[in-house]
């Protein structure tokens, strides 16, 4: 355990003053933070706002027993360790504190020794978990490859394409699904590739309006339409020399794709209103959500275009394909994010862990970096517990916590009302990012990352009138 880990909190619940006294002042001397409660109520009311490493719990109290109170706890953190206590101990009663999750069963007087070895079993576990999250912490440096990880096959397999093309690729597409970290790829190819340190331009295309596609891509002269009092380079132009990224380039109008495949066929670019042409030198890489090969056949992607961009075509995996790597990708996002808000954080409890590892995350990479961040912002120990993990899975707009469904994805057009169903959460967001942009879907879309289309799919899916 590093040497300014704090040390490990128990919690010791029991009506009786004498026995808090004495077991705190046991636990303090064996290296423990302890806090007393002297009731059953007053220990679940504060185990919703705090969690311990331990309970020793009384089994019989005047409010409410140790066996509730064991249940209380085990649903509200199950990585706290129990210890059940009577002074009038049945088998009966052992074997169901064991059957609810207790660690053990001690009867009054104490067996000291015993006590001192369930508390130094505590002590070991919450170190062996720091050094576990510590060896995934490095194994996730040693894993990153330009600001992206991936133990499994998959992603190595990625990074390999992704070194051996780097030097030669002029034109690539990138695909995969909303939050997979398509510009990661993208950047990546640049930094590996010859022209590093030259130009890097990066244009969201669903985020330009229809009208303006061709004036930002390609520039105009002076006069060339209402309002162009001066004339100004394209993208393209900026991008001379260098490499530009079109993300979401699915959302590319149809009549825009034509002339797009033009500039990288010729290599030149027309401005709006100029009569010549100027040769631009352009790495073009391309990155999309959509099928485009569906988007083809369906006639709202040109398919000589989809071929022209996907002479190397990369796949980005959806994080749920690629499970392995949530451990590695939880403890980069702790270590970052507890680096900006000064805390020390060591990472997720193993429960926390387990739920990190079999939630759906529809949202890939971001949708796991976003509940990561809420999750470090929440919590008050070293370690995030599955309630931060649950209080950060969406924003609330109403009192409490929502649910976080690890269970699997929710059935894309299930129930709004389902409080467990991640539709709803994803509904309850969307509404409340909309209020907080005025109603200004162009703006909700930006800080929901998707893309304006996008967004008016869900709009429609959920009912939604803004």
């Amino acid at each position: 355990m590093p040497v300014d880990s704090p040390p490990p909190t128990l919690l010791i619940v029991d009506d009786d003053e004498a026995i808090l006294t004495l077991v705190g002042r046991f636990a303090e001397r064996a290296g423990f933070c302890v806090r007393t409660c002297a009731g059953g109520w007053e220990a679940i009311e504060r185990l919703a706002r705090e969690r311990a490493d331990v309970a020793v719990v009384d089994l019989r109290m005047p409010d409410v027993g140790g066996l509730d109170v064991l249940r209380a706890i085990r649903e509200a953190d199950p990585d706290c360790q129990v210890i059940l206590m009577s002074g009038a101990g049945t088998i009966e009663s052992a074997v169901e504190a064991v059957k609810l999750g207790a660690v053990d069963f001690l009867t009054k007087p104490f067996d000291f020794a015993r006590l001192k070895a369930l508390l130094g079993h505590v002590k070991e576990d919450a170190s062996r978990r720091r050094r576990v999250l510590e060896a995934e912490r490095k194994v996730a440096r040693d894993l990153e490859f330009c600001g992206m990880i991936g133990r499994g096959p998959a992603m190595q397999e990625l990074f390999g394409l992704i070194r051996r093309l780097a030097p030669h690729v002029r034109t690539a597409l990138i695909s995969g699904e909303t939050g997979v970290g398509k510009e990661l790829v993208a950047r990546a190819l640049y930094q590996l590739g010859p022209r590093r340190g030259r130009r890097f331009v990066t244009i969201n295309c669903a985020s330009i309006a229809e009208s303006l596609f061709e004036s930002e891509l390609f520039g105009h002269v002076r006069g060339a339409f209402t309002g162009a009092v001066d004339s100004k380079p394209g993208l393209f132009e900026t991008a001379d020399g260098g490499t530009i990224v079109l993300d979401e380039v699915g959302e590319i109008p149809l009549a825009m794709q034509a002339k797009l495949l033009r500039v990288l066929e010729s290599g030149e670019v027309q401005r709006v209103g100029a009569v010549e042409p100027r040769r631009v030198d352009v790495h073009v890489l391309a990155a999309t959500n959509r099928d485009l090969r569906a988007e083809a056949r369906a006639g709202r992607f040109r398919l000589d275009l989809f071929y022209r961009l996907g002479v190397v075509e990369l796949w980005v995996p959806p994080l749920r394909e690629r499970r392995e790597d949530i451990p590695y990708l939880t403890a980069a996002f702790v270590r970052d994010a507890g680096e900006r808000l000064g805390k020390r954080l060591a990472g997720p409890t193993p429960a926390a862990e387990r739920q990190l590892v079999a939630a759906p995350w529809e949202g890939n990479v971001r949708e796991l970096r976003n509940v990561i961040e809420r999750a470090c912002l929440l919590a008050d120990g070293d370690f995030i517990t599955e309630r931060e993990i649950q209080s950060g899975a969406a924003p609330s707009t109403g009192t409490g916590t929502r649910g976080f469904d690890a269970r699997g994805p929710a059935p894309e057009d299930g129930p709004a009302g389902d409080d467990h169903s991640l539709s709803s959460l994803e509904r309850e967001h969307i509404l409340t990012v909309l209020a907080q942009s005025g109603g200004n879907k162009m703006t909700a879309a930006r800080r929901l990352g998707l893309s304006r289309r996008a967004l008016y799919r869900r709009l429609e899916r959920y009912g939604i009138r803004p």
